[in-house]
């Protein structure tokens, strides 16, 4: 983890820095362990494309999770995130291989909020498509 970052040091446009997280089936099974989310759309390929979906996807809360990961590491302290949103748009499909899927994440300082908090605007994306909407994190910084 880097340094907590100071307030005084970011602007409106300033980026974090792009994290590109690799997802396989193999973390969708450790992810399902630790949350307890033993959904079959998570493991089984034949549940899940009986529900309409194109394959095994990713839990939604681990994706929102990576995302989080971006803040944190650029923020320096896991405790300054005081706020985090998002809308699930589309689904993270994660085939059955040793590669799995990527989940890339970009943020940009969207506003400058009184106290030292700023909002970070969140862009994350996996096999080019936008996978998360209005991700938005509110951050305190000291």
């Amino acid at each position: 983890m880097s340094a907590r970052l100071r307030s005084a040091d970011v602007a409106v446009g300033t980026e974090l820095p792009e994290q590109t997280h690799r997802v396989t089936r193999a973390d969708l099974v450790r992810y399902a362990g630790a949350s307890g989310d033993l959904n079959p759309i998570h493991w089984s390929d034949r549940v899940a494309t009986s529900v309409g979906l194109p394959g095994v996807i990713a839990h939604g809360m681990l994706t929102m999770g990576l995302a989080a990961r971006t803040v944190t590491d650029w923020a320096g302290d896991p405790g300054a995130v005081v706020e985090y949103q998002v809308r699930f748009g589309r689904p993270v499909v994660v085939p059955d291989d040793d590669t799995g899927a990527e989940v890339t994440v970009r943020g940009k300082v969207g506003a400058v909020l009184d106290g030292g908090r700023v909002r970070v605007d969140l862009t994350v994306t996996s096999a080019g498509e936008k996978v998360l909407s209005l991700a938005r994190a509110t951050v305190a910084l000291a």
